[in-house]
């Protein structure tokens, strides 16, 4: 696993949930076969290829090969992070220690994991109230662990161990009622000549025809995975420059799997079906589209024996509920060691995890996202039909207070629990809901049975200026006009990203107090990784839609998580009254335009 930018992810009741596969409409026939498999697609068929993941919510990754026997450290040393993949992750270690094609390939007799136990595997998903898993067949380092007929370099004729793991957890998953996924490194490959290198090559092993390695491994071995297994989810990593033919053999098995779904990470031109922040969860979810956070538990994605560095259960719980109720799917990352076992904090943490879900997950299941811009208290909101769900994390001291609901209240409860809470309407329609008996520790679920969907007055979000008279235009109040621009990350930490189509823009609304009229200089928080040689975006300030005059040019930070502040050229004069600030791209010489955290306008004297 790795993004290579917070930009973009690049080269991102149980008895209620229905298992079932979606009854699909056919599609109309077409005589050239589009790049994307799913170009021509209906609202309606992808509805119902998208109908159980929808409702999942909640799934298993599981990251296990060769890397699983050093575990993060080789000739006796811990591997740090090295380039694109600064974290050091467990299953990068081939590419952070530089390690030779030959010297790696000596882990495949020391690989032998006699424990492996699809089902037991399998079992803890399920305990945790997931609905899906999604497997490693290949990662970067191009080892696969099932019996491929194209390379020899997989689990069963490299190794000691010869059974398929992938059967046999999808034969776990049928019989326990599970999804079965799988993840597949399309791109990037060290071992196979000429695979992506994720940067410079350090062997010359690695030398090779790139198109080569696309056609004689990266699409047989997807054929044979689609062909032979028959996955509910293919996951690709990292996109690839792929051209249009090679897109199209990479995806030409998608037929013989109906319903299949497949992530935004393939490259070649193939949208994907699902947006797949990694190790964040978007401040606003992603506006009409489908979006999956996918997250380690420790700080590594493959097993490593020195990382300890876990996550709370309540932590993790409360990110699933933070996730649901933003409209998204929660990927939650297993690394079993070389033997085949789970480690023992990651099954008690997914053992948590699951009795909170088994009181509580219809809050999550199959819900839709929460229809209110903010909360008054610590906690977060889903919907189901007529249903409105509050978790509340921290019981507010002053009692629990709801704003803009203006669908009736017919009764309120405790999911867990039944018990029937007080509801008291105040004259300003704001809803109190008594305490309950007893409070969840980790998160309290309210039921609140409508008499019909809800509706919700979004209060509109305007600036007024802080008591030293300037503006502050956060990333989370901005809205977003086009296609790909995004709201990453969460509060103060958020930022606009996504941002690769030069005419979508950020826009806030402010209002000058009358008796105020001021000049302003115009301060942006970014960052970009922008190439050496090229020139950043340039950048131009809008006031109700005409120019301002206020330009600028984002120069490269590094990196898209280091921000830097840049004094925009020109001043800006705003009169009393209400006024939109827009940021547009007047050029976007590089991937794309910048990450932007937040705008201040700053009075001058």
């Amino acid at each position: 696993m790795k993004r290579t930018a917070r930009l973009l992810l690049l080269p991102f009741g149980l008895a209620a949930l229905s298992l079932k596969p979606a009854t699909v409409p056919a599609q109309p026939k077409t005589t050239i076969r589009p790049v994307d498999p799913h170009a021509d697609e209906t609202k309606a068929h992808r509805d119902a290829r998208m109908k159980w993941w929808r409702e999942a919510r909640f799934g298993m990754f599981i990251h296990w090969g060769l890397y699983s026997v050093p575990a993060g450290i080789w000739k006796g040393q811990e591997v740090p992070g090295r380039g694109i993949n600064t974290q050091g992750y467990g299953e990068w270690i081939m590419h952070n220690a530089q390690i030779p094609v030959a010297d790696y390939a000596t882990l495949a007799p020391q690989f032998n994991p006699t424990k492996f136990n699809a089902d037991e595997w399998v079992s803890y998903a399920k305990a945790a109230g997931m609905k899906y898993i999604v497997v490693t067949a290949k990662h970067h380092d191009g080892f696969a662990i099932y019996p491929s007929k194209v390379s020899k370099y997989n689990i069963k004729d490299a190794t000691p161990f010869t059974r398929d793991p992938l059967a046999e957890l999808a034969v776990a998953c049928k019989k326990q009622g599970i999804k079965f996924g799988i993840y597949y490194s399309q791109n990037l490959d060290w071992t196979y000549p000429g695979g992506g290198p994720s940067g410079r090559r350090w062997d010359p092993a690695q030398q090779g025809d790139f198109h080569a390695y696309v056609k004689n491994l990266s699409a047989p071995q997807v054929n044979e995975l689609l062909t032979n297994y028959k996955p509910a989810v293919l996951w690709w990593d990292i996109p690839g420059d792929f051209t249009p033919d090679e897109a199209r053999s990479l995806t030409a098995s998608f037929g013989k799997v109906p319903g299949l779904i497949a992530n935004d990470r393939m490259g070649g031109g193939v949208r994907g079906d699902t947006g797949t922040p990694e190790q964040y969860i978007p401040a606003t979810g992603f506006k009409d589209r489908d979006w999956e956070v996918c997250m380690t538990m420790n700080d590594t994605w493959g097993y490593k024996v020195n990382d300890h560095n876990f996550k709370s259960s309540e932590s993790l719980t409360r990110n699933l509920i933070d996730i649901a109720s933003k409209g998204g799917n929660y990927l939650l990352n297993i690394g079993p060691d070389a033997s085949g076992i789970v480690p023992s904090p990651e099954v008690e943490r997914l053992a948590a995890m699951g009795a909170w879900m088994k009181k509580n997950g219809a809050s999550i299941y199959g819900t839709t996202a929460s229809p209110f811009k903010k909360l008054g208290f610590d906690g977060r909101a889903t919907v189901k039909g007529k249903r409105l769900y509050l978790n509340v994390f921290n019981w507010p001291t002053a009692g629990l207070r709801l704003s803009n609901l203006q669908t009736p209240v017919k009764k309120a409860t405790v999911l867990a629990t039944g018990e029937k809470l007080q509801l008291l309407k105040a004259t300003d329609g704001t809803l109190s809901i008594s305490k309950p008996a007893q409070l969840d520790s980790v998160s309290t679920a309210i039921v609140l049975d409508l008499a019909a969907p809800p509706v919700v007055i979004v209060p509109e979000v305007v600036a007024k200026p802080q008591t030293n008279g300037s503006y502050l235009l956060p990333a989370i109040d901005a809205t977003l006009e086009g296609d790909t621009i995004q709201v990453e990350g969460s509060d103060d930490d958020a930022n606009i990203g996504y941002w690769t189509n030069a005419k979508d823009a950020p826009s806030w609304k402010i209002k000058v107090p009358e008796g105020s009229a001021k000049t302003y200089q115009v301060q942006l928080q970014y960052a970009s990784e922008s190439a050496a040689t090229a020139t950043g975006s340039r950048i131009a300030i809008q006031v109700d839609g005409v120019a301002s005059g206020v330009t600028g040019t984002v120069a490269s930070t590094g990196s898209w998580d280091n921000y830097r502040t840049l004094t925009l050229e020109g001043s800006l004069k705003l009169t009393p009254g209400r006024h939109v600030i827009r940021v547009v791209a007047l050029t976007k010489p590089n991937y794309g335009v910048m990450n932007l955290r937040r705008v201040s306008l700053i009075p001058t004297p």
